[in-house]
């Protein structure tokens, strides 16, 4: 049964546009974090980043930019308490999983991250989780996403969640004797739901801002979804070059989370999601092509194969 996300209906997040208060960030050297941080900072608004190592190079220029660092250890309640005490808003993510050992440090981390927010009284928590995580699906690193999710649900928070599909940037099309190749283990049948990392920065800090709402407190970010084939010739026409799509074998994969990762991801694209859902938050969301062009991707300059 999917998680009940609750706004609490005292103080509904429309209720106050322009936060004055400091936005917490777990996750903020990142890519994903970094986004939301980026977003944060477009909109003027004060930031405060959960670090492990304030010293490290990327926090470093996290407070360059003005970004409040505050030293945490995930095994450490106290840190993460001082760290969220008197924030208006917190967003948080966990680290990606990649065996099932990391899948349950991922839920300890999580849950040790909800019980702080608890603890300090925070308004406002934005679990970033993963395209699919309202239910279990048999996907080891997504379904601890959901476990965090029903942690969440139940922790008496005022919480909003936003589940990401996979992202644009992850496209890595292939210049080969002249022509462009996209290759993903993927059905090319397959609509392949995907979103940019910018627009999960922005429609998150718009939540975190109270600018938007996520429907029934959760909302799947996808910005575009495509076949094989069709995102294959999204690239080709950015670089004027014939482009083709392979459909690798799930075996190319290195490991068995990975490959029913794949799996779940052509069953989601039996169903079509609500891409207006996302735009009624973030006008600007991108789809494929228009994250080629912003981007100013290129076609690469190394030729495979040849």
């Amino acid at each position: 049964m999917s998680p009940q996300i609750e706004l609490n209906d005292a103080t509904p997040a429309s209720s106050s546009p322009h936060r004055p208060g400091t936005i917490a960030v777990f996750g903020a050297t990142g890519r994903q974090g970094g986004a939301v941080v980026d977003a944060l900072l477009d909109h003027k608004a004060r930031v405060r980043a959960l670090v492990r190592d304030p010293h490290s190079d990327r926090a470093r220029a996290l407070a360059a930019r003005g970004v409040e660092l505050a030293a945490v250890r995930t095994d450490d309640p106290a840190t993460l308490v001082a760290a969220l005490t008197a924030v208006e808003a917190f967003s948080f993510m966990t680290p990606e999983a990649n065996s099932l050992e990391e899948v349950e440090t991922e839920i300890r981390i999580g849950t040790a991250l909800v019980d702080a927010a608890v603890e300090a009284g925070v308004p406002h928590v934005l679990f970033n989780s993963v395209l699919g995580a309202d239910r279990e699906r048999g996907v080891p690193h997504h379904d601890s996403k959901h476990t965090i999710e029903e942690y969440l649900g139940k922790s008496g928070l005022r919480a909003e969640v936003v589940r990401p599909a996979p992202f644009m940037e992850e496209m890595a099309p292939k210049l080969e004797h002249g022509e462009i190749v996209v290759r993903l283990p993927m059905p090319e049948d397959a609509p392949l739901k995907m979103i940019s990392v910018r627009d999960l920065g922005r429609v998150a800090a718009a939540l975190l801002l109270g600018l938007a709402e996520a429907p029934g407190g959760a909302v799947e970010l996808v910005g575009d979804e495509l076949t094989g084939p069709r995102i294959a010739a999204a690239f080709g026409a950015r670089a004027g070059l014939p482009a083709r799509y392979e459909a690798l074998p799930l075996s190319v994969l290195p490991t068995e989370l990975d490959r029913v990762m794949f799996r779940e991801f052509a069953e989601a694209g039996e169903h079509p999601s609500d891409l207006g859902a996302v735009r009624a938050i973030e006008p600007d969301t991108l789809d494929l092509a228009e994250w080629i062009r912003v981007t100013g991707w290129t076609a690469p300059t190394h030729v495979a194969g040849s």
